[in-house]
């Protein structure tokens, strides 16, 4: 069967508001104030340490080992208050449920811890709704390495000759073209001006046209 599998942070869900807040919260204890805000959320759905990185580097002193030592501390923020502002997007979950009756598994791979995406779509509802769900820590490998998603294919019971991977970064168009699989970028989060030139076979910019987009590169159910 063929599988359709999903990143999380930025398209599945805006999960950045948690994410500064998390941040913010190692910044303050360090008697920095809040280094980030909201204009900041393109950096926050590319992970932890890219926003401790850019909120350090707006102030003296701090460099690279105060990355690597507010890391932990940062992930214990952001699971005492996982889905506070989190949200999934517009028609998401219509989208996934579209895909499931027509025949299609579906899965997510992330790059977020597996506990906490565990913890996340538990806590939004929706877990039980993918075949799989692989974290960054899953595998000894995370995308950009395709075998983080073809074994997320396997595990959901899929092919992974015939699977897609639905994202909203440059790594998740590069973790497609490593595998040779094709990818469908979302336009509505916060990356979305950029995506187009990331050359992905395919492009929505609502869940409603993912069906359509589905069907023209890996064929029916």
């Amino acid at each position: 069967m063929p599988t359709v599998v999903f990143d999380l942070d930025g398209t599945l869900a805006d999960t950045s508001g948690d994410l500064l807040a998390a941040a913010n919260a190692c910044f303050r204890n360090l008697g920095l104030g809040d280094l980030l805000g909201p204009d900041d959320k393109g950096t926050a759905l590319k992970g932890g340490r890219a926003m401790l990185r850019l909120g350090f580097s707006r102030v003296t002193g701090f460099d690279e080992t105060h990355v690597d030592a507010q890391y932990q501390p940062l992930l214990e923020a952001y699971a005492q208050a996982i889905d506070a502002h989190s949200y999934l997007y517009e028609g998401a979950m219509k989208a996934v449920r579209d895909l499931k009756s027509a025949g299609y598994i579906v899965a997510i791979c992330t790059n977020k811890p597996e506990g906490l995406a565990e913890t996340l779509m538990t806590s939004l509802g929706v877990r039980h709704e993918f075949a799989a769900l692989l974290g960054a820590d899953t595998l000894p490998v995370r995308k950009p390495d395709p075998e983080h998603l073809f074994e997320t294919v396997r595990r959901a019971g899929g092919d992974p000759t015939r699977c897609l991977l639905v994202g909203d970064t440059a790594t998740d168009r590069d973790t497609s073209k490593n595998g040779g699989v094709p990818s469908i970028l979302v336009t509505f989060g916060p990356s979305g001006d950029d995506m187009a030139a990331l050359r992905p076979e395919g492009l929505i910019n609502h869940y409603d046209e993912l069906m359509g987009e589905v069907v023209r590169l890996i064929g029916h159910a």
